[in-house]
């Protein structure tokens, strides 16, 4: 089966990093794999294309007419049984294109768009605007996969499409890549950072957006601080509209906050940290709770309906979204009870194994993709 997928760049975001995970279990099981990337950004192409996929980088980005006519020009000359779209301008364009030349389409749904917590972000009119663009092209998809229940439930009747059309496939990750609770791993990645084995450490892995909910973490650790003097807290992501305000709400605190940046070494830092905080207001699904959940890190996380499915009833530590005080506890009870928080990482890794590995989710992708393709 030939698939020519289309995503809005090689950006190491959730979508992305999914696609460079399952990438090489899909050329193995016989996906011929072609990638155009929309967006300029690359940084996922050298492994993806170790993976054995196909990546059609030669035309310069553009406008949505150009992108249209680049997917057209890929399709036209490799000839897919499926086009598959990712994020939103990936959408627009691959549909379209495949609907011009008659060739089957499905897409992915990541994020939980256009809900209350959407719009209270983004403009109005803008919002709405890209919403009718996304429910007219949606037409043109035979089936979609959405990343969790909770997004398959929301987002499909904001788009107008029937739920029969809609399967949910979760996201994994390579349990080689993230192997469970390695001590010289922790031991050497805590002695890179300059930071000591005893120390308590709280880490964010995320982009720095108003969505994920980070001032509230920075917020809570007025209250960590008290009972935890010495604590180190790792935010690892890329640049985002909340970076500004979060650096300067750290500024005052009596903590260590370190900003990293963008990182490619996530399993080595959930691996030396205590507990992984993930604050969110809205997710798609949430590919670094299954990371934490393999390597063995603790979790505290917001109650959102994709964290609550993801984690199951008996792992991690939920708080209400936004609340300070119920963080700020959560933390403390975590670095605090090292007992009860290795408990809940072995119950993590188990779960994990049993719903989150790739060749799990791969297996499941490639029938998606057959029945796609059937129209």
């Amino acid at each position: 089966m030939r698939v020519l997928y289309v995503i809005d760049s090689l950006a190491p975001g959730g979508a992305e990093t999914s696609l460079a995970e399952m990438a090489p279990e899909m050329v193995s099981r016989g996906v011929e794999l072609h990638i155009v990337p929309l967006g300029d950004r690359t940084d996922l192409l050298p492994e993806l294309e170790q993976a054995g996929a196909n990546v059609h980088t030669q035309q310069p980005p553009g406008g949505r007419v150009v992108n249209i006519r680049r997917v057209m020009h890929v399709a036209r000359r490799i000839q897919p049984d499926l086009v598959h779209t990712t994020l939103f301008e990936a959408d627009f364009a691959g549909r379209i294109a495949a609907r011009a030349l008659n060739i089957p389409s499905s897409s992915s749904i990541v994020n939980d768009s256009y809900g209350p917590s959407h719009y209270a972000e983004s403009t109005t009119a803008k919002l709405h605007a890209a919403r009718a663009l996304d429910a007219a092209t949606a037409r043109f998809s035979t089936r979609f996969h959405a990343i969790s229940a909770a997004i398959a439930e929301s987002v499909p009747p904001r788009l107008g499409i029937p739920s029969s059309r809609v399967e949910v496939i979760p996201r994994g990750r390579d349990p080689e890549k993230f192997p469970f609770q390695q001590e010289p791993v922790r031991s050497l990645t805590r002695q890179r950072l300059g930071i000591g084995l005893g120390t308590p450490v709280v880490l964010v892995l995320s982009r720095l957006e108003p969505q994920k909910g980070l001032l509230v973490l920075i917020r809570a650790l007025r209250t960590v601080v008290r009972m935890h003097p010495d604590v180190v807290v790792l935010f690892a992501g890329r640049e985002g509209r909340a970076g500004a305000a979060l650096r300067s709400e750290s500024a005052s605190l009596m903590a260590d906050v370190r900003f990293l940046g963008h990182r490619t070494d996530a399993a080595a830092l959930l691996t030396a940290a205590d507990v992984l905080c993930f604050p969110s207001e809205r997710e798609g699904f949430g590919g670094v709770l299954i990371e934490a959940m393999a390597v063995g890190c603790p979790v505290v996380a917001s109650s959102i309906p994709t964290t609550l499915e993801v984690l199951g009833e008996d792992i991690g530590t939920i708080t209400p979204v936004g609340d300070t005080r119920g963080l700020a506890d959560a933390l403390n009870r975590v670095l605090s009870d090292k007992p009860a928080a290795a408990a809940s990482a072995r119950r993590g890794r188990a779960r994990f194994d049993e719903l989150f590995t790739t060749d799990a989710v791969v297996n499941q992708m490639i029938d998606f993709f057959e029945r796609s393709r059937s129209r």
